[in-house]
Order: structure tokens, then C-alpha cells, then sequence
């Protein structure tokens, strides 16, 4: 019982719109994380095809797709949710907070860790899309529709696409293009 109050604290505390603790129970969040922690216990455990059961039950419930394998800290928020995906080696920490669309996902079919690691108190906008075996550092936010491919370091802002960092610890940074179309070479200047 004690993920439920904490899950019903986390959605009361971040999103404005819930006026009562019974909103809270009709939430997109709130039903797939309920859905993920059985899924994620039958996972743990090696019942694969009920793992999976139950995970895709509270895909088709919420629009959220989060896989029994993946692994989730505390007080995660999903606000509106639709179209999530967080794929199988995903390791989100504790605080995060992610908006719809927001993809954590893999760049092949390789075996062993694919997905990305999610620090703490992390913000990833709507429609941005984290991809492959990467460390998405603590305190960062993520642009919305921003796409992720390489590591991203603590206490910054990201955007774009490819992403560049455009905050550091909360000063922005000036980042200069050498040519029109090669994003590759941007050098980082405070």
C-alpha cells in the first residue's frame, strides 16, 4: 500500500489539475504504474507470459506502454501518458517526470542493455525520444520533441534534434554552428 500513497502524493503534488484523491484514482499514471508493479513482480519472478499479460492489459487501459523489465524509482510522473513507451532495460530514477509521447527506446535488436538510464529529478518534455544504451544525467530536462542519442551529463537543458545542451547549472550556453548543415561540429561557448 505504500506505492499507492505515494503515487497518489507524487500526482496530487505535480499536477494542478487534480482538485481530490479520487481524480488521482481515474489517472492514466497512476493505473499503468499499478499495472507495471504486478507485471514487473510476475517479471522478477520469471512468469514471462503473465509479466507480458498484464503489461500489454495496461497498455490497451491507458495508452501507456511500459515493459515488465523495465526498471522505475519513486514517485515517477506520467502526466497525460499517451503514446509513452519505456522499453525493456530502461532504468528511470527517482523524481522523474515525463509527458506524453515520450519514447525510452532501443536502436537495434541487440541483446543486454538497449535502452537508456534515467537519472533523477529529470523533466523530459512531450514527444522527446531517448534512444539506445545512454545516461541521461540528474537535475537535466529534456526539450520537447528533442531526440537523444549520445550521454547527457548532470544539471543541464537539452533540446533539438540532434539535442544540444542550451543550460548548464542554469546559465545558458551560446552554441555557434562552424557550418550551415553540420550540427556535429557545434562548439559549446558560456
Amino acid at each position: 500500500m505504500g506505492f499507492i500513497k505515494e503515487q497518489i502524493v507524487t500526482i496530487k503534488k505535480r499536477d494542478p489539475a487534480i482538485t481530490s484523491t479520487k481524480e488521482v484514482l481515474l489517472y492514466p499514471s497512476f493505473k499503468a504504474l499499478i499495472y507495471y508493479k504486478i507485471a514487473h513482480y510476475f517479471y522478477l519472478h520469471k512468469h514471462y507470459f503473465i509479466a507480458r499479460y498484464f503489461s500489454e492489459r495496461g497498455k490497451r487501459k491507458t495508452g501507456i506502454e511500459i515493459h515488465p523489465g523495465a526498471t522505475i524509482g519513486h514517485n515517477l510522473f506520467i502526466d497525460h501518458g499517451t503514446g509513452v513507451v519505456i522499453g525493456e532495460t530502461a532504468i528511470i530514477g527517482d523524481n522523474v517526470t515525463m509527458f506524453h509521447g515520450v519514447t525510452l527506446g532501443g536502436v537495434g535488436n541487440s541483446k543486454g542493455k538497449r535502452h537508456p538510464t534515467i537519472g533523477n529529478n529529470v523533466l523530459i518534455g512531450c514527444g522527446a525520444k531517448i534512444l539506445g544504451n545512454i545516461k541521461i544525467g540528474d537535475n537535466t530536462k529534456v526539450g520537447a520533441n528533442a531526440v537523444i542519442l549520445k550521454d547527457v551529463e548532470d544539471n543541464v537543458t537539452i533540446v533539438g534534434i540532434p539535442g544540444i545542451v542550451v543550460k548548464k547549472n542554469g546559465t545558458k550556453v551560446v552554441n555557434r554552428i562552424t557550418k550551415k548543415d553540420d550540427i556535429s561540429k557545434t562548439s559549446l561557448v558560456e
